[in-house]
């Protein structure tokens, strides 16, 4: 999917963009002309991560901004400075998230509340700063990151982080309804084991087994296979698609 003339102005904002996923989705929307705004919380990994992914990019294509997704003024404030200084926001990929396989016994209340934060309200917070910009454009795409453990109760995964999921899917479901007049387009992508650290180094031996025994198609998903779906959705050709969640999982699971 080539850069196409009719994306050459637009501007994303890739959340979670110093991992594996966030990488890769940045370096498939500067390959179609997007500049890319890349957040993260750390922002000397967030400097790495602009490297490995700048390749030919023009200087002016790729910015970085290091803020917590956690926290609503830092996410307004960081809104408004990617306006101010790179361009109105046009394409949101609310891509950061943190792991917990803890299950309900194990999880602590503070633990339930930091995977909440994470990987729920950063979309919330982010969405509302977004969108009135989108609106008043007429035109923008969200892509909501969600998780196989949204559709099968989690497998690896612990219960704050499936319970997160399962919002991002309602929260995706809530602003398309809301937004579809509008010119915005809310999306959702529910992967299942993309070949990242939270797989090869946080899953034991036996469950990396025991995944890949349980995925049809014998492997796990690359990322840049997860990226070629945010530049799909990102892109003109999804302009009718909106309120969907499409599942990248190797057959793992249907509905």
């Amino acid at each position: 999917m080539s850069g196409a003339g009719a994306q050459r102005r637009r501007t994303a904002l890739v959340t979670g963009a110093a991992g594996t996923m966030g990488k890769a989705a940045t370096a498939g929307l500067l390959a179609d002309g997007v500049r890319v705004a890349m957040a993260d919380l750390d922002a000397r990994a967030l400097e790495r991560a602009a490297r490995e992914v700048t390749g030919a990019a023009a200087a002016d294509q790729l910015t970085t901004i290091a803020f917590d997704v956690t926290d609503p003024l830092a996410c307004g404030s960081a809104v408004e400075r990617i306006g101010r200084e790179f361009g109105p926001i046009d394409i949101l990929v609310n891509n950061a998230g943190i792991l917990s396989r803890n299950k309900l016994a194990d999880t602590t209340p503070e633990e339930w509340h930091r995977v909440l934060a994470v990987n729920l309200d950063g979309a919330f917070y982010l969405c509302r700063a977004c969108v009135p910009v989108m609106k008043e454009r007429r035109w923008g795409r969200i892509i909501n990151i969600s998780s196989v453990a949204a559709k099968s109760g989690g497998i690896t995964a612990g219960t704050a982080y499936t319970v997160s999921k399962i919002a991002m899917i309602g929260l995706t479901f809530t602003l398309a309804a809301e937004t579809a007049s509008c010119g915005i387009t809310v999306n959702g992508i529910a992967p299942a084991y993309v070949k990242t650290p939270m797989v090869t180094e946080q899953l034991s031996e036996q469950d990396r087994r025991m995944v890949i025994s349980k995925i049809p198609v014998g492997r796990y998903c690359e990322p840049e296979e997860f990226a070629h779906v945010v530049r799909f959705l990102a892109s003109p050709m999804a302009g009718f698609i909106t309120g969907e969640v499409i599942d990248q999982n190797g057959g793992l699971v249907f509905d």
